[in-house]
């Protein structure tokens, strides 16, 4: 089902950008709309990792240097069926973690050293599981597609806007509408692009639970984690990290609260705990 979500909403996404395209420039605008996206997507596809990595300025670890770190990894990678992904360390004192990589063959498990401090070493497993599951699943690449189709249809539509001010919107060229129209649409169209990414987002946070806890063996592994992860966060949140790679950790790495949470990135970490909870109890 989730699946299925995911893809209908990549879908719609992309109509929603090359209609917004067609409406500021016609057949040609929507053509010259999709060759952006195609663009950017290729950008993200080949450098999305390195980008990521360089920004927390994360260092790969041997397995000389962490030892257990990579003991883990390399026993989730194999139950798993991909190869052994590289291993980072971040120095950050907010607990956090994310994976990140195009590909199985290509990916990467990031860990800050906040995380490797609170929690125990089922919980620490319970959170690698989670990001395996990620780069088993690609769920790395579509996230990548997602936020850049959304922050493509983002730019265009306050260009449109710009433009419809400015003369820039008119009846007489084909497949434009007026200048109203265009304001109007190019302000849904944004928003509506935002809470996509953001249901994508939240769609691929559960699926990556669900299969985490079973590669783990113990829902409950990620569950508690999450209770420690959600206070550590709040006590010392990451609050220089970029928004655009928020969707990539497991937890929020800023402490939102009230209506801001409403547009975060992941799902609400108490129905995630309760959904693994209740996974456990399945058992």
């Amino acid at each position: 089902m989730n699946q299925t979500k995911t893809f209908f909403l990549m879908v719609v996404l992309t109509i929603i950008f090359v209609a917004l395209g067609s409406m500021i420039g016609g057949r040609d605008g929507g053509m010259i709309a999709f060759f952006i996206a195609l663009v950017m997507n290729f950008i993200s596809y080949w450098f999305c990792d390195k980008i990521v990595l360089k920004m927390y300025r994360a260092q790969e670890v041997s397995e000389a240097e962490a030892p257990q770190l990579h003991a883990m990894v390399s026993a989730l990678a194999q139950k798993a069926s991909i190869p052994m992904p590289r291993v980072y360390i971040i120095e950050n004192d907010s607990p956090n973690a994310f994976a990140t990589g195009r590909s199985p063959s290509k990916g990467v498990v990031a860990v800050t050293t906040g995380i490797m401090r609170i929690l125990s070493r089922e919980e620490l497993e319970g959170v690698l599981a989670h990001e395996i599951s990620h780069i088993k699943h690609r769920d790395i690449l579509i996230q990548t597609v997602a936020a850049t189709l959304a922050g493509a249809i983002t730019m265009i539509a306050n260009f449109a806007r710009f433009t419809a001010f400015f003369g820039g919107g008119s009846n007489d060229d084909e497949g434009r509408g007026n200048i109203f129209s265009v304001i109007i649409f190019s302000m849904l169209a944004a928003f509506a692009a935002m809470l996509i990414q953001l249901a994508i987002s939240r769609s691929r946070e559960y699926m990556a639970d669900d299969r985490g806890a079973q590669l783990s063996g113990n829902p409950l592994y990620l569950a508690g984690a999450l209770k420690k992860l959600t206070l550590g966060v709040a006590r010392s949140p990451m609050n220089d990290a970029n928004p655009s790679t928020a969707p990539l950790f497991i937890v929020n790495p800023f402490s939102a609260k009230g209506i801001i949470t409403l547009f975060s990135t992941h799902p609400p970490i108490e129905e995630r705990i309760k959904r693994l909870e209740d996974m456990a109890y399945r058992r």
